[in-house]
């Protein structure tokens, strides 16, 4: 009997320690990763400079005259056409020189008149023989002189006629407002700048070059221009002006590209991007992150597989640019590659992509 518990005792002993093993580790999760597809880039070897739309024709309109500003019709921004009316000042003044102008007109025309009388009628005595060639000549010099005061009071009249004109300020070309920097109630002196008007008929996109480049940009043969609130059209650009000197703050030196086709969607103030030169080999922009080194050489985690397991691939660096990398060989459009976090990888690893929305090839 004891023999027969001893055995129980044993059998039970061992089922427990059989049922006390250590259990299976489980599987390891796949890794998150950021994954982008592999695009061809056909700006990634061009020259890319940002700059500001503006247009080509642009003007400070001015009063001739001085005087308050008592309206103003128009605001920034305000679309106008040739003789639309911008704003008055007070006319009162070239009203009061206008007549005052025009009083001293009737004044030597009724001088003129009579010194024309005159001079008829000692002509006529003069042919007689009734007075001597002396007091003749004294009666053509007062006629002379009215003459003169005469057209020199017209010239006054018509000046002050003008003047009083200028109390309105008109536009001389359509355009939009770009600036205003007066208001109503504001005296304003002769020639001060009111507000500046832009024609839209060119528009231009100027950029700073350093004086390393200029070399490159004279030789340029093409130039397009690209919006940054609408990069998905590219308009074509001339380079039309160089500047001969430097900019003393930055050292630069303004260049103006004309945009030959520009539409309305293209806004003044808008910021734009020049693109100069052409790619002479096709090549894919990366993003700096997803590079990573294997045996010294760059390379680049590839997605392979339904079970998106990685794969280092060597891959042809080129041009490094603001927003990334060209590379020239070792991948191809479509590819699949990790994007951020590389030198957590292993070979062969499985990873879980996620979507990097947050980085874009375009320049």
């Amino acid at each position: 009997m004891n023999k027969l518990a001893h055995t129980l005792f044993f059998a039970a002993l061992g089922a427990t320690l059989a049922g006390c093993g250590s259990p299976q580790e489980p599987a390891e999760a796949p890794r998150p990763a950021l994954v982008i597809e592999v695009k061809a880039d056909p700006d990634a070897n061009r020259v890319v400079y940002s700059g500001e739309v503006r247009a080509r024709h642009e003007a400070d309109l001015a009063f001739r005259i001085a005087g308050k500003l008592t309206a103003r019709q128009v605001e920034v921004g305000s679309l106008v056409k040739a003789g639309d009316v911008l704003a008055r000042i007070d006319p009162a003044d070239s009203a009061l020189n206008a007549e005052a102008a025009r009083s001293q007109l009737a004044a030597s025309s009724t001088e003129y008149t009579y010194a024309s009388a005159e001079l008829d009628r000692y002509r006529t005595l003069l042919e007689k023989k009734f007075i001597s060639q002396a007091v003749y000549d004294s009666k053509l010099n007062a006629f002379k002189a009215a003459q003169a005061k005469h057209n020199q009071a017209q010239a006054q009249a018509a000046l002050a006629g003008n003047q009083a004109g200028y109390a309105v300020l008109r536009a001389d070309q359509a355009g939009v407002i770009t600036a205003v920097n007066a208001d109503p109630g504001q005296v304003v002196a002769a020639g001060q700048a009111v507000m500046k008007l832009a024609r839209l008929d060119e528009k231009e996109v100027v950029i700073a070059v350093p004086e390393s480049r200029l070399a490159e940009l004279r030789a340029a043969q093409d130039a397009s221009v690209r919006l940054w609130a609408a990069p998905e059209k590219i308009y074509r650009g001339r380079i039309r002006e160089i500047a001969p000197t430097a900019d003393t703050a930055t050292r630069t030196f303004a260049v103006k590209v004309s945009m030959l086709d520009a539409d309305p969607k293209v806004r003044l103030g808008m910021t734009a991007n020049v693109l100069l030169g052409g790619a002479a080999t096709p090549s894919l922009l990366l993003p700096l992150s997803a590079l990573t080194q294997q045996d010294g050489k760059p390379s680049v985690w590839v997605l392979e597989g339904a079970d998106n397991k990685v794969v280092a691939r060597a891959v042809q660096i080129g041009a490094y640019h603001e927003n990334g990398v060209s590379v020239l060989s070792g991948l191809k459009p479509g590819e699949r590659i990790v994007a951020a976090g590389v030198h957590k990888l292993l070979p062969g690893q499985i990873v879980r992509p996620l979507t990097y929305t947050a980085w874009t090839p375009q320049p």
